[in-house]
Formats: structure tokens, C-alpha cells, sequence
């Protein structure tokens, strides 16, 4: 009876499962139009009929508003490098579209229904990395193949040690440097394809570049589906709003904004900027308020970039100080090395000094040996000698030669009468 009542419960809880999942798969994989980016982005900015391009988006963010740089960083994801914005608008503009420029209206964003990491090209230079939105009509191959233009750069460039950090906007190069960096930089082309979606990503810099410069282990971050508009990161995971945007056809009833204002309407940015302060300000009891946080900002920026610039000392400092215990460490080296090969040499020359001395000692000895091995075989032969004529010199008479003459008749004669 337990047992199936066990059986039972487990069916229930993976039938439950089963239908959650299921409506967050729909959630998630349901089809939207651009009416989507119509509705969800008005409040934070206007949509403009623009020539060519149709509706685009014009955001309030103030006049030093620039993609992929304000209020912003960079997360290394499954994906790629993924770029987390801090509006709360941007699970939008900065995953789909491009963006463009004007010298009237400032920065614009151009809808399309493909979802990527960040649409940007990647460049890498000694100590920097830099990243430039992808204007409309650019591709990632045609990316990758596009000439510098100095009289349009948009190119943002940061130390590329804290490429990995949420506050990296402290440690932005100066505009006057890009022209430098970017002549002495080469074209970062990873891409990852997104089987899911059949799409191609630009992945920016490789994980092991990333902590080879930055000194600090990275760990990709997965990319999950949220059901509503917006992003968060939690427990490791960036939770994103990303839908299957569809095109509309001649059919369908075509998407628009609810307001559209006209192109010959639009404020340059300092000009919208003031005229939105100015709102706010004159809202009742909102003199102080607006003051006051004006001044904490103000306050917070020299902070943040005196702490920045004491960072950057402290830093080059140590840096420094690393290069030269290095370069002590490999005097002492280069020293002690010496000092070794001196000691072996002198060492060599010894035992080379020895050996040429026992050479020599044996070759004297020798000679000597063979002297007088040759006194004692000459002494021995003398002796032998001796000794022989001492034995037979006594026995063996001296032999005289002399000459036998004829006997005379005179001494025949006498011979007879004897």
C-alpha cells in the first residue's frame, strides 16, 4: 500500500513538473512581434519615423549616453562575452538590433528580431581591449573585415585588467588615445554558433586571454530564459528576457508605436536632456531632491575616481616593484652563475693541471724503470761473465801458438849417441 501510494506521489510531482516546464518552454519559445519592443521601450525614450530605417528608438539616458559602455559590463557567459546592462530597458537594445549615430539626435537603436550576446566588434591592443557597436547592415563577417575611420570612431577601449569588472567604465582609455590603440591593434574574430537558435554570435575575447590579462579565473555564466521582460543575475545564472521575435508579413496587421514623434521634432541631446531636468524640477517638492542627489553624484564621482587614480598608483607601484625584484632576482641569477662557472673552471683547470703532473710523473717513473731494468740486465750479464772466468780461468791453460820446425841432423845425431 505505501509503495503505491510512493508510486503515486512521484507520478503527480513529475506530472507537475512536467506542465511548469512546459508553460515556461511556451513562455519562452511563443512567438512576439515587434510590437514588443514598441510597447515595452516607450517609456524610457521616443520612436522616430527615421528615413531608411523605419521606426527607431531614441533613448533618454542623458547627453554622455553611449551603447555598450553607460552603466554596463561585460560577463563572460556560455555564449560569449555578454554584455549586462543596468537599465532596465536594456534586455532589448543591446541583445537585438543596432545602433547608429546622429549628430543631431545622438545615439539611435534600429529593431530586428535576431537575439545575440552583444552586437559589437572586438579589436585587442597592448593592455587594452576595445569594442565598437555594429551599425545597421553590418554583418559579423563584414565586421571583422572593417578599416578604422578616425573621423567616425565609436570604438571604446578599457584596461584590458578589468575587462572582467562591473565598475570597468573607471578605467575607460582617453578618446585622444583611440587613434593609437586602434592603428596598433588586430581584429579579435571568435565567433560561438548557437545550434538553438541557428545563429552566430561574436564572442569577443577568448576565457584564457581574459585570465591570463586580468590575473583572476574566469567562470562562464549560464544563460537562462526569462518569462517577462528584463535581466538579473542569480545564483551564477543571467536570467534574460529573450524571445523569438517575428517579422510581420502583408497579412498581419503591421506593428507600430503607440506614439511616434516627428524626425523634425527631435531635440539634440543637451536640449532633451535640460528640457527633462527641467520637468522634474519643477514638479512640486522636487527642487531639493533634485539638488541634493545632483551634489551626492558629483560627490561619488570625485570619489570614485580618486579611489581609481590611487588604485592605478598603488598598482603601477606594484608593478614596479615586481619588475625590479625580477630583475634583481635575475642579477643575482646571471651572478651566481658566473660565480659557478668560475668555480668549474678553475676546477677543470686543476684536475687538468693534476693530470698532466701525474702524466708526467708516470712518464718519468717509467723511464727510470726502464733504466734501470737496463743496469740490472748489463750488471747481470757482467757477473756472469766474472763468474765464468773465475771457474775456467784456473783449469784451462793459456794456449801459446807456436810453430813446429824440422828436427836438424844435429840433433838426430845427438839423439842416437844417447
Amino acid at each position: 500500500m505505501k509503495s503505491k501510494i510512493k508510486i503515486l506521489a512521484i507520478c503527480l510531482a513529475l506530472l507537475a513538473f512536467s506542465v511548469i516546464f512546459a508553460k515556461q518552454i511556451s513562455a519562452q519559445q511563443s512567438e512576439v512581434s515587434f510590437q514588443v519592443f514598441y510597447d515595452q521601450l516607450s517609456p524610457y525614450g521616443q520612436w522616430v519615423d527615421y528615413p531608411n530605417y523605419g521606426y527607431v528608438w531614441i533613448p533618454e539616458a542623458g547627453s554622455d549616453f553611449v551603447p555598450y559602455s553607460t552603466r554596463g559590463h561585460w560577463l563572460m557567459t556560455d555564449d560569449g562575452m555578454t554584455w549586462v546592462s543596468d537599465y532596465n530597458w536594456g534586455w532589448a537594445p543591446f541583445h537585438y538590433g543596432r545602433w547608429d549615430y546622429n549628430d543631431s539626435y545622438g545615439w539611435f537603436w534600429i529593431p530586428d528580431n535576431e537575439w545575440g550576446p552583444a552586437w559589437v566588434s572586438w579589436r585587442r591592443s597592448a593592455g587594452y581591449y576595445g569594442w565598437e557597436p555594429m551599425g545597421p547592415g553590418i554583418s559579423i563577417s563584414m565586421s571583422f573585415g572593417r578599416e578604422y575611420d578616425s573621423h567616425n570612431d565609436h570604438w571604446i577601449f578599457v584596461q584590458d585588467r578589468y575587462i572582467d569588472r562591473s565598475d570597468m567604465n573607471r578605467f575607460y582609455a582617453n578618446r585622444v588615445d583611440h587613434d593609437r590603440i586602434v592603428r596598433n591593434s588586430t581584429i579579435i574574430n571568435n565567433t560561438y554558433i548557437d545550434n538553438g537558435r541557428h545563429t552566430t554570435y561574436v564572442a569577443g575575447p577568448a576565457r584564457e586571454d581574459i585570465q591570463k590579462s586580468t590575473g583572476r579565473r574566469v567562470n562562464p555564466v549560464t544563460v537562462q530564459e526569462n518569462n517577462k521582460p528584463g535581466q538579473e543575475i542569480n545564483n551564477g545564472q543571467l536570467r534574460i528576457y529573450r524571445p523569438q521575435v517575428m517579422t510581420s508579413n502583408d497579412k498581419q496587421q503591421k506593428p507600430a508605436p503607440s506614439k511616434i514623434t516627428n524626425v523634425k521634432d527631435v531635440k539634440q541631446p543637451p536640449q532633451r536632456n535640460s528640457a527633462n531636468q527641467q520637468q522634474k524640477t519643477n514638479q512640486p517638492g522636487n527642487s531639493k531632491k533634485t539638488q541634493q542627489p545632483s551634489a551626492a553624484n558629483q560627490q561619488n564621482a570625485a570619489n570614485q575616481r580618486n579611489a581609481a587614480n590611487q588604485q592605478d598608483a598603488v598598482n603601477q607601484q606594484n608593478a614596479v616593484n615586481r619588475r625590479n625584484a625580477a630583475n634583481q632576482q635575475k642579477a643575482a641569477n646571471q651572478e651566481n652563475a658566473a660565480k659557478q662557472q668560475n668555480t668549474a673552471n678553475q676546477q677543470n683547470a686543476v684536475n687538468q693541471q693534476n693530470a698532466a703532473n701525474k702524466q708526467s710523473t708516470a712518464s718519468q717513473q717509467n723511464t727510470s724503470n726502464q733504466k734501470s731494468q737496463g743496469q740490472n740486465v748489463q750488471g747481470t750479464q757482467n757477473t756472469r761473465k766474472g763468474i765464468v772466468s773465475r771457474i775456467f780461468g784456473k783449469k784451462t791453460p793459456t794456449t801459446t801458438s807456436t810453430t813446429t820446425k824440422p828436427k836438424t841432423n844435429t840433433q838426430q845425431e845427438n839423439k842416437k849417441k844417447e
